[in-house]
C-alpha cells in the first residue's frame, strides 16, 4: 500500500511541469506590479472623468440641500454668499412672480444668471413635474453646433433658452419650496464641471512613465529576493539528493528562517539516517552471530554423533534440542517484532492476576537458578489484577527478566518489585549491572540499538526482548520507562490499571 502511494506520488511529481522559485518569484512581482498599474491606469483615466461629475454633482446637491431651509429666512443673501462662494458656485432665488430675491455670482457667463424669462420658465416646469427638484447638465457644442444635455441634443431654438458657458460644461440644479401661507419660491444652483480631457493626457503621460519604473523596480527587486530565498532553496535542494547516500553538505550561507529550519531539519535527518543505518549494520551483525552460534553446535554435535562411536549420549541430543529452541526463540521474536512494528497484532483483553502471572514466569527460571547461581526475587505486597492481554503482557515480563539476567554483572542478582500507585500497578525488574549512560537511555528500547558493542551471547533470549517490550505496551497505551545509573545497575518498569478482582479471584491468584 504504502510502496503503491509512494509510487503515484512519483509519477504525478513527474508529470508536473517544473519551474524554479526564481522564475516564480519574478512573474509574480511583474503581474502584481501590472495589475496594481491597469487598475490605477482605469480608475484615473476611464472613471476619472464619470467619478468627477458624480463628485460634482453631490457636492451641487448637499449645498441645495443646506440652503432650501432658508429660502424664507430674511439673511437668504448672506447664505447664499457662504455657501457658494467656497464651492465655486452661482445662486439665485426666485419667487412666483419672477421676481430675483437673492443671488449670487461667483462664475464668469454664469448660465442661470443669463437665462431669460423663457428658459426659467422651463426650468420651473421640470422641477414641478420631478417633484420639486430637476437637474440639468449643458455641455460644450458638439460637432454640428448643437447644444446637449442630459444624453439628449437640444433644438437649437429651444437651446437659446438656456445659455452655455462656452467651452465648458456645467451643472443646473433646481428646487422648489413652499411655505405654510402657499408662496412658493425657487433655488437654482449652476456648477462648472471643469474640462479633465487635460488632466487625463498628464495622468496618462505620468502612468506610462511610473509602468515602466514600477516594472523595472519589480525585476530587480524579484531578482534580490530570489537570491536571498531561491537560491539557498536551491542549494539546500540539491545537497538533500545526497541524503539517499546518506551524505548531506549543509548550507552554510545566510537565509531566512524557514530554510535555516529547514537545513536543520535535513542534518538532524541525516544523522539520524546514519545512526539507523550504523544501527541496522549492528543487528544484523548480532543476529547473524545469534544464528551462527547455534547452527554450529548443532552441526558440531551431530557430526560427532554420527562419526564417534558412544557420543551419542543423552547429553549431547540434548545439547543440540536447547541449540534448535534458541534457534526457535529467535525467529519467533523477529516475527513478533515485525508483526508488533506493523500494527497487525491485535490484543486479547482478559482478566487476570499479574502478581500470579510474574510468580509464574519467575518458576521457568528454577533450572537457571540451580546451576547457574543466579537469585531471582520478589517483593509483593498484595495481588493485584488488570484487564490486558495476558499472553502478551507475560512475554514482557519474560523479556525484561531476561534483559537483566543477560546484564546483571557479577553478582547474578535480579530483583522484580511490585507497588501500587495511583490506581496503577507497577512491576520494576531491577538488575545491579554496570548501568546505562543517561544519553543512552532513551535508545534502549530501539530495535537497532546494543548497549554492548562487542556482542555476546545472551544467556537466555535473542537480544530483541526490550523492541518487543515497547511495542506490546505501547499497544496497551501503558506507561514505562527505565531508571539507571552507570555502576549502579538498571530498573526497568512498566505499570498498568488495576481493576477489581472478580468474586471467584481466590483460586487463580494462586
Amino acid at each position: 500500500m504504502k510502496a503503491d502511494f509512494v509510487k503515484k506520488a512519483r509519477e504525478k511529481l513527474s508529470a508536473r511541469p517544473s519551474r524554479s522559485v526564481r522564475n516564480w518569484l519574478i512573474r509574480a512581482f511583474i503581474l502584481f506590479t501590472l495589475l496594481m498599474l491597469i487598475t490605477l491606469w482605469f480608475l484615473e483615466t476611464v472613471f476619472l472623468e464619470p467619478i468627477y461629475k458624480s463628485i460634482k454633482t453631490s457636492q451641487i446637491k448637499e449645498t441645495a440641500a443646506s440652503l432650501s431651509g432658508y429660502l424664507f429666512s430674511d439673511d437668504i443673501e448672506s447664505r447664499l454668499d457662504s455657501d457658494t462662494s467656497d464651492q465655486q458656485l452661482c445662486a439665485m432665488v426666485i419667487d412666483s412672480y419672477g421676481q430675483v430675491l437673492a443671488s449670487s455670482d461667483t462664475l464668469p457667463d454664469c448660465s442661470i444668471h443669463r437665462m431669460n424669462s423663457l428658459g426659467l420658465f422651463y426650468l420651473y416646469a421640470s422641477a414641478v413635474q420631478s417633484d420639486g427638484t430637476y437637474l440639468l447638465e449643458v455641455g460644450a457644442e458638439d460637432h454640428d453646433g448643437n447644444q446637449f444635455s442630459s444624453g439628449f441634443f437640444f433644438r437649437p431654438s429651444f437651446a437659446e433658452m438656456i445659455p452655455v458657458i462656452h467651452g465648458k460644461e456645467s451643472i443646473i440644479y433646481v428646487v422648489l419650496r413652499t411655505d405654510k401661507d402657499g408662496n412658493e419660491r425657487m433655488l437654482l444652483l449652476n456648477s462648472i464641471v471643469s474640462p479633465v480631457n487635460t488632466t487625463v493626457q498628464t495622468i496618462r503621460f505620468v502612468l506610462v512613465s511610473v509602468t515602466l519604473v514600477m516594472l523595472l523596480v519589480s525585476v530587480v527587486i524579484s531578482i534580490f529576493l530570489s537570491k536571498k530565498i531561491a537560491d539557498p532553496i536551491a542549494e539546500v535542494s540539491r545537497a538533500s539528493k545526497g541524503l539517499v547516500k546518506g551524505e548531506y553538505l549543509p548550507y552554510q550561507g545566510k537565509a531566512c528562517r524557514e530554510i535555516d529550519d529547514l537545513n536543520r531539519t535535513l542534518i538532524q535527518v541525516s544523522a539520524d539516517l546514519g545512526q539507523v543505518e550504523q544501527l541496522r549494520r549492528d543487528l544484523l551483525a548480532n543476529i547473524s552471530h545469534d544464528l551462527r552460534t547455534p547452527l554450529t553446535l548443532i552441526s558440531g554435535y551431530a557430526e560427532v554423533m554420527r562419526d564417534l562411536p558412544g557420543e551419542n549420549t543423552p547429553e549431547n541430543v540434548q545439547i543440540i534440542i536447547d541449540e534448535a529452541n534458541h534457534l526457535t526463540e529467535l525467529v519467533n521474536d523477529l516475527l513478533d517484532l515485525s508483526k508488533l512494528q506493523a500494527g497487525v497484532v491485535t490484543l486479547q483483553p482478559e482478566l487476570f492476576c499479574i502478581t500470579s502471572l510474574v510468580r509464574q514466569t519467575l518458576v521457568r527460571y528454577n533450572k537457571m537458578v540451580e546451576n547457574k547461581g543466579y537469585t531471582l526475587t520478589l517483593s509483593a505486597d498484595a495481588d493485584y489484577w488488570v484487564e490486558a492481554d495476558r499472553t502478551r503482557i507475560s512475554q514482557v515480563v519474560y523479556n525484561l527478566i531476561n534483559n537483566a539476567i543477560h546484564y546483571t554483572g557479577k553478582t547474578l542478582d535480579v530483583h522484580l518489585r511490585q507497588t501500587f500507585e495511583n490506581g496503577e500497578v507497577k512491576i520494576e525488574v531491577i538488575d545491579c549491572g554496570e548501568g546505562i549512560p543517561a544519553d543512552k537511555l532513551p535508545l534502549v528500547w530501539d530495535r537497532y540499538y546494543k548497549l554492548d558493542k562487542v556482542h555476546k551471547r545472551s544467556a537466555v533470549g535473542t537480544g530483541l526482548g526490550l523492541s518487543i517490550v515497547r511495542s506490546v505496551l505501547e499497544l496497551h497505551h501503558a506507561h514505562y520507562g527505565v531508571e539507571s545509573e552507570v555502576g549502579k545497575g538498571s530498573d526497568f518498569w512498566f505499570a498498568l490499571p488495576t481493576v477489581p478482582p472478580p468474586e471467584n479471584s481466590e483460586n487463580d491468584s494462586n
